[in-house]
């Protein structure tokens, strides 16, 4: 069952036990009882009403506010016989920045489950979806794990993007359009940054979790947590080194910048370094005293010149032998 437009409630669904579940509306969840089978409550806690739906719960204060609490970082903490889990995914929804990492926060009981958020987050569509189709979640631990690995998927796929787009940059940065390549060079380092930030964290969450679990969750959700927790752990070990990548890249950019500035400069003072002997030459030539040499003759001009592209050829050899051209 979907929440009407306006209520917090966005979707509550009975798990069957055998990866199904079933849609329940406003009455059937006021009327749902703990020990029975688990229910699983999805809610927008931007909503004015989200009090009243969470309220009725019995849930901790410590809960009720991370559940409402617009900032969040990653991390997990046991209260009692619950666990209250806040992760971050990559924002995939149309037209957001991925590094715009969407916050969802998880309370877990036995035979609960509470998530709110406050954009939408696709990991919980493709939960809900395989609900539907029979092949979801069991358990509340269950659908925990489920949500830490539909996160973990799409962050991977964030890295391997990121990943790809430092090959492109590689590829093109030694050719001439090199320049062209610190935009999007500039672009990809803060999306590592930002989403680094998150994952990180999240790494240290998902480690706590999986080292302090439920006493109600078993042995193989256990196992499962800690898959996730090391996936993410190379996840971030990734962006660790996609970080090193990018700032080599960055500084053979720099290098690359240097060298043309540098060349440039090389080939102007060559330039100067030949006419300076032509300037010293018709400068004196220029002065405006008597006794000029040539200033009478009709071969005057001709012989200047010879005399100047004399001192141009030494000059160029000069260079050449010192190897400096």
């Amino acid at each position: 069952m979907s929440g009407s437009e306006g209520s917090a409630l966005l979707h509550a669904c009975l798990l069957d036990g055998s990866g199904g579940a079933a849609e329940l509306d406003s009455g059937q969840v006021a009327a749902w009882q703990r020990g029975s089978r688990p229910l699983w409550l999805h809610l927008d806690f931007t909503k004015g009403d989200v009090d009243q739906w969470i309220d009725g719960l019995d849930l901790p204060d410590v809960v009720l506010d991370e559940l409402t609490d617009p900032e969040t970082r990653p991390r997990s903490l046991g209260i009692g016989e619950g666990l209250l889990v806040i992760l971050r995914g990559v924002n995939m929804n149309p037209g957001q920045d991925p590094e715009d990492m969407v916050s969802i926060r998880v309370w877990v009981e036995k035979d609960l489950v509470v998530t709110s958020r406050r954009r939408r987050l696709l990991a919980v569509q493709d939960i809900r979806a395989s609900l539907a189709q029979g092949d979801g979640p069991k358990t509340s631990a269950d659908v925990l794990v489920h949500l830490i690995s539909r996160l973990a998927d799409r962050i991977g796929s964030f890295v391997d993007h990121i990943e790809e787009e430092l090959l492109v940059i590689e590829e093109h940065m030694t050719g001439e359009d090199a320049g062209e390549q610190r935009r999007p060079l500039s672009e990809l380092r803060r999306q590592i940054a930002n989403v680094r930030r998150f994952v990180a964290p999240q790494r240290d969450a998902l480690d706590r979790l999986y080292r302090n679990p439920g006493s109600w969750m078993t042995d193989a959700e256990v196992q499962e947590l800690r898959e996730e927790a090391d996936r993410i752990t190379r996840y971030v070990e990734d962006l660790d080194l996609a970080r090193e990548r990018a700032i080599v890249l960055h500084e053979e950019y720099q290098g690359l910048i240097a060298q043309q500035q540098n060349n440039r400069m090389y080939v102007l003072s060559i330039v100067a370094a030949v006419f300076l002997p032509l300037t010293f030459v018709t400068g004196l030539l220029g002065m405006n005293v008597g006794g000029l040499p040539g200033v009478e003759s009709d071969t005057g001009f001709v012989v200047s010149v010879i005399v100047m592209l004399l001192c141009a050829i030494a000059a160029a050899l000069f260079l050449r032998w010192k190897k400096w051209m």
